[in-house]
């Protein structure tokens, strides 16, 4: 508009800014030839509405940017208190609050900007002329008209104001422009308290940054510590591998001690055990001793895992037997007998022992009655 306002100047001297379509035109013709008496109240109350309707108007091409759509004429008459609730505004200030509330209110986009936005587009509409406010009052009754519940605003105010607008002098439209361009406006003046939230919005915004740079910080000392434990957990379990190696060398050589030792008990046991008095005076379990030494890894194990205390009363039976059997002369016979079958069927010294300590009869026991075959295996004795 700037430009074409500098090309007209040099072209013309007359301001012929503005620039009808034949659709405008012919929407032109259709309008009544009226005359209006107003008084001078009545006269400010439509200058101060023309001025609202405009600041909707200016909105709604900024917001949309001229691409007119099924809100376009609800954003006007939304945001205009003229044509929504039919308002008489006496002051531009209270014309300006009220639109500055309905924008921040009403409409899909709320922003105080475009208040100041729509401003400064309706005071440029009032410095072109009184020409292009008909032509921006023609695009809104266009709008209206496509619009069912719209339309009957066209009947009310816009095609009036369009017939009107073209009899107004030139002098009062700058008169009005140059008291809209003095007012002003502040959030302040709205009554929504703006600056109050702003602020509010801001340390907040003040907070979340501190809490995600706080929460980097853990993030990063989290990870840290979880590095620092990685590494501990790491040389706790070499450190433990090798202690678990030198335990395990450790338990090897005090097993092979272990049986070292267990072995040095079983012949040791052996020796104990094996030598018996037969009835002659002759030691007794060679035999058996021979077979143990075959069978050598079943029979060690085995007197390795009996206790002490059980052979010191095994060996305290057998002395006492062998008293037994030097006081009663008698069972000699008995005791060469057996003896003779413990080599023919050698049996295991241990099940022997437990016979004996278990009470079940002693095998070194003379018989009441007198048996003629003992008296041959004593014979065969003698001869030996």
């Amino acid at each position: 508009m700037t430009a074409l306002q500098g090309e007209s100047h040099q072209e013309h001297d007359s301001p012929a800014f503005v620039v009808f379509s034949e659709e405008e035109r012919e929407q032109m013709r259709k309008f009544t030839n009226k005359s209006y008496l107003l008084d001078k109240r009545s006269r400010c109350h439509v200058y101060l509405g023309l001025i609202d309707i405009l600041l909707a108007y200016c909105y709604e091409i900024c917001v949309n940017e001229g691409d007119k759509n099924v809100e376009s004429s609800w954003n006007i008459r939304k945001l205009s208190a003229t044509l929504c609730w039919l308002e008489s505004f006496s002051s531009i200030h209270d014309v300006l609050v009220s639109f500055g509330r309905r924008v921040l209110c009403y409409p899909l986009y709320r922003h105080f900007e475009l208040v100041t936005r729509a401003f400064n587009d309706t005071v440029m509409i009032l410095q072109l002329g009184k020409a292009a406010v008909l032509k921006c009052l023609l695009d809104i009754h266009k709008i209206f008209m496509e619009s069912d519940p719209a339309y009957i605003l066209n009947d009310l105010f816009i095609t009036d104001y369009c017939i009107w607008i073209q009899k107004v002098k030139s002098r009062k439209l700058a008169a009005l422009c140059e008291s809209l361009q003095k007012a002003t406006l502040s959030k302040s003046h709205l009554g929504l308290e703006l600056e109050e939230l702003e602020a509010a919005a801001v340390l907040v915004q003040e907070e979340e940054k501190a809490l995600k740079a706080a929460g980097t910080v853990s993030k990063q000392q989290l990870l840290c510590s979880e590095s620092e434990t990685s590494d501990s957990e790491e040389s706790s379990s070499t450190s433990s591998s090798e202690t678990e190696g030198s335990d395990s060398d450790e338990q090897e050589s005090s097993t092979s001690e272990d049986g070292e030792i267990n072995s040095f008990q079983g012949t040791l046991q052996e020796e104990r055990t094996a030598p018996l008095i037969d009835c002659n005076g002759l030691r007794q379990g060679t035999n058996t001793s021979a077979m143990e030494v075959s069978d050598g890894k079943s029979k060690v194990s085995f007197q390795s895992t009996t206790p002490p205390g059980k052979l010191i009363e095994e060996l305290e039976m057998q002395i006492h037997s062998a008293m037994r059997l030097s006081e009663q002369p008698e069972g000699l016979a008995t005791a060469g007998c057996i003896s003779q079958e413990q080599e023919e069927n050698p049996v295991p010294e241990p099940d022997r022992f437990s016979e004996d300590v278990a009470g079940k009869g002693n095998f070194l026991e003379v018989s009441p009655k007198p048996n003629p075959l003992l008296f041959l295996c004593s014979t065969n004795e003698d001869e030996d």
